[in-house]
C-alpha cells in the first residue's frame, strides 16, 4: 500500500521535487532553443555576408563563372571556379576514401581487439594527431612525402597507366594530387577514428554476447553486432572528415601546384582548391580580386552545406531500415 512523503510543511515531496524539475527544466529549454537560434543567425550571417561581398565582383565578372577555367580576376577581371571546385571535390573524396577504411579499422582495434593497457594510450595518440597544427602537416607533406611518393609513383603509373587516375606523360611525382589527398587523409584520420570508436563502443553488449554465445568468432560478431550498430555514426564521422578536407586550407596550399585546369590524373602536377587558392591569392588581391575568391569561399560554403544534407539524408534513411527491421 503506497504512502504519500510529506515535509515539514506538510506538503507532499513528489509534487516538490516535479516543480523542481518543471522550474530546472524551463531554462535549459531557454538556453537550448537560444543556442539553436543562435547557430542558425551565424550561418545566415554568413551566407549575407559571403553574398554581398561577391555580388561586385560577380557583376564585373566577363567570364563564365562556373565553367570558366580561367582565374585572372586582378587583371583581366575574368576568373571561373570550375577548376577550383574540381580539385577541392576529387581531392577530398581521395582522401576520403583513403584514411575511412584505415579509420574504422584502428576504431575496431581499439574498441574490440586490443588490450585495455594499449587501447587507451593508442586512443589518447590518435586523438593527439588532431591536435596537430595543419601548417606542421603541410611542411611535413613538403619536406617528406612529396619525395617520398616519387618512386611509388613512377611504379603506379607504369604498371596501372591504363586507369585514368594513374594515367600521364611527361613529370610523374612531386607535387600532385595524390601528395595532397594523402596527407588530407591523415589530417581526417583521427577524427573518423575517434567518432568510430565512441560509436562502436556503444553497441548493445547483449547483442554482442548473444552472437558469441551462438559460435559466431569475433568478426563474426562484429559484422553481425556492431557494424550494423555503428553505420550511422561512421556515415557521420566521415562526412565530418569530409567538411574538413573540403576547409583545409594551408596544407594543401604548400603541396597543391596551383594550376587552374581539370584533370584526374593524381600522379601529375596538376591540382589546386578553392581553400588553397584563396590563401595564395588574398594577400595580393584588390577590390575585384578579393570580392571574386569571396564568391569561390561562397560555393565551398554550400558544397559543404549539400555533403551534410546528403549525410543527413542518408543516416536517416538507415534510422528508417533498423526500425523497420526491428
Amino acid at each position: 500500500m503506497a504512502t504519500n512523503v510529506r515535509t515539514r510543511d506538510g506538503g507532499p515531496a513528489t509534487s516538490r521535487s516535479a516543480s523542481r524539475r518543471s522550474r530546472g527544466e524551463a531554462p535549459f529549454r531557454y538556453l537550448s532553443t537560444a543556442a539553436g537560434v543562435a547557430l542558425l543567425a551565424i550561418m545566415a550571417a554568413i551566407a549575407v555576408f559571403l553574398i554581398s561581398e561577391a555580388i561586385p565582383a560577380l557583376r564585373a565578372n566577363e567570364a563564365n563563372f562556373f565553367l570558366d577555367l580561367t582565374w585572372e580576376p586582378n587583371s583581366s577581371r575574368e576568373f571561373g571556379i570550375a577548376a577550383l571546385a574540381f580539385g577541392t571535390v576529387l581531392s577530398s573524396l581521395l582522401a576520403l576514401v583513403i584514411a575511412t577504411p584505415i579509420a574504422v579499422g584502428v576504431a575496431l582495434f581499439i574498441s574490440h581487439y586490443a588490450p585495455r593497457r594499449l587501447a587507451a594510450p593508442l586512443g589518447y595518440l590518435i586523438d593527439l594527431l588532431a591536435a596537430v597544427p595543419s601548417v606542421v602537416y603541410g611542411l611535413w607533406g613538403v619536406a617528406f612525402l612529396v619525395p617520398l611518393l616519387r618512386t611509388p609513383s613512377q611504379w603506379l603509373n607504369e604498371t596501372f597507366g591504363w586507369f585514368p587516375l594513374f594515367a600521364g606523360e611527361g613529370i610523374i611525382g612531386g607535387k600532385t594530387m595524390l601528395a595532397g589527398s594523402v596527407v588530407l587523409a591523415i589530417m581526417i584520420l583521427p577524427i573518423i577514428a575517434a567518432i568510430s570508436r565512441e560509436v562502436f563502443l556503444q553497441a548493445p553488449k547483449m547483442n554482442e554476447e548473444a552472437a558469441l554465445a551462438l559460435g559466431a568468432t569475433r568478426w563474426e560478431m562484429i559484422r553481425m553486432a556492431v557494424l550494423p550498430f555503428g553505420r550511422p555514426g561512421v556515415i557521420s564521422a566521415a562526412m565530418l572528415g569530409l567538411g574538413r578536407a573540403m576547409g583545409e586550407t594551408i596544407a594543401v596550399a604548400l603541396i597543391f601546384p596551383a594550376t587552374f585546369d581539370i584533370t584526374i590524373q593524381i600522379l601529375t602536377p596538376h591540382a589546386n582548391s578553392i581553400a588553397a587558392n584563396i590563401a595564395n591569392g588574398f594577400g595580393e588581391a584588390n577590390d575585384i580580386g578579393r570580392g571574386a575568391l569571396i564568391a569561390s569561399g561562397l560555393v565551398l560554403f554550400i558544397i559543404t552545406l549539400l555533403v551534410n544534407m546528403a549525410a543527413r539524408f542518408v543516416i536517416n534513411r538507415r534510422k528508417e531500415y533498423a526500425r523497420a527491421g526491428a
